[in-house]
């Protein structure tokens, strides 16, 4: 169960880029959390999850997500995720959350 995570902010397009490598579960949600939280603290812009190697995420990490989602739709921003592996697509549509995130690159 590991997780890395970057960064990075594109201050001439006001977007943050994430890459999530690894798995988010109960155990490592609460480092996307603190990731996300910092993040949102410095610049409350849209965010891109390339999630091409994202290889799980569990409940918790979702709500991580949602959590990170509520507090960006209050400035009329989203989540936009990239490049999801087929479990996690497939995951998102079962949980309807392909609904709420936008998603790129099925």
């Amino acid at each position: 169960m590991s997780l890395r995570i970057n960064t990075n902010y594109m201050e001439e397009e006001n977007i943050w880029l994430m890459d999530i490598i690894g798995e988010v579960d109960i155990y490592t949600a609460n480092e996307l959390k603190e990731t996300l939280r910092k993040m949102l603290d410095e610049h409350v812009d849209n965010i891109k999850i390339n999630c091409s190697e994202l290889t799980y995420i569990d409940s918790t990490g979702l709500g991580v997500l949602i959590g990170a989602l509520k507090r960006l739709k209050k400035e009329n921003k989203n989540i936009i995720i990239v490049n999801p592996k087929q479990n996690i697509s497939k995951l998102l549509k079962i949980t309807g959350l392909n609904k709420i995130f936008i998603l790129e690159g099925e």
